[in-house]
């Protein structure tokens, strides 16, 4: 199993308790998304990628329309985007993306989550020098040939293409993420994308002993809870 299997399968862990907190997150980020642009998916590529993402992690829509109203109101609301890197438990590297209205506030909840389960945050550039920032599109098909060829075909700058359970995972460079949904939707017909998103993929992934597992699955726990975190990426393998 490769790198974006362990995206597909993060994905797919979400609760039901979780959606409320998914929800809330979405808004945000569409909110942001549509206030920096145009409020018009056509127009606004970022809105549109925030967009499909949010619907396939089966956001509804009036949560999605409201949040593009609210954008379209003479409210402005600000936030930032702040990214924290930290050491986990065992070999575990997290990075943290975070959009604030308080950066006191959220910086103390994120330090406080690493600091509670023998953690530490780093400086910038300590983990994300093992990632790299991709674009991952994940459907249904098992032809990973034709996949391949499709998109190369259509001048699409593929860095990975993997199978698994009769699901293919492309890894792309992030500018190329529409390219290639509109190059698979053309030419495969592919019309349902389970995965279809901008992440960060550790260089290596690792498994750790029951004590960290246990350590680490309560820091994300404990991230999940903050308000302000939007994403957490990880190099670890959770089964």
């Amino acid at each position: 199993m490769g790198r974006a299997f362990e995206v597909r399968k993060a994905a797919m862990a979400k609760t039901a308790d979780a959606k409320v907190k998914i929800y809330s997150r979405y808004g945000k980020e569409i909110y942001i998304a549509a206030k920096s642009g145009e409020p018009n998916p056509t127009m606004n590529l970022e809105l549109a990628r925030v967009i499909e993402k949010a619907k396939a992690d089966q956001v509804p829509n009036d949560i999605i329309n409201r949040a593009i109203e609210k954008a379209k109101g003479g409210l402005d609301e600000h936030y930032d985007a702040l990214r924290y890197e930290g050491f986990g438990p065992g070999v575990s590297t997290l990075i943290v993306d975070t959009l604030t209205n308080n950066t006191n506030r959220t910086f103390s909840e994120v330090r406080n989550c690493f600091t509670k389960t023998g953690s530490k945050v780093g400086v910038n550039g300590s983990v994300s020098h093992a990632y790299d920032q991709v674009g991952i599109l994940t459907f249904k098909d098992q032809n990973e040939d034709a996949v391949l060829e499709v998109l190369l075909m259509g001048d699409v700058d593929v860095i990975e293409v993997e199978s698994h359970a009769e699901e293919i995972s492309v890894i792309v460079n992030p500018k190329d993420l529409y390219l290639a949904k509109e190059t698979l939707e053309k030419d495969l017909a592919v019309d349902d994308f389970l995965t279809l998103e901008i992440t960060m993929l550790a260089h290596d992934y690792h498994k750790l002993n029951d004590d960290d597992k246990q350590n680490f699955e309560k820091l994300l726990s404990m991230l999940d809870e903050c308000e302000d975190v939007q994403n957490v990426y990880h190099n670890i393998i959770l089964e």
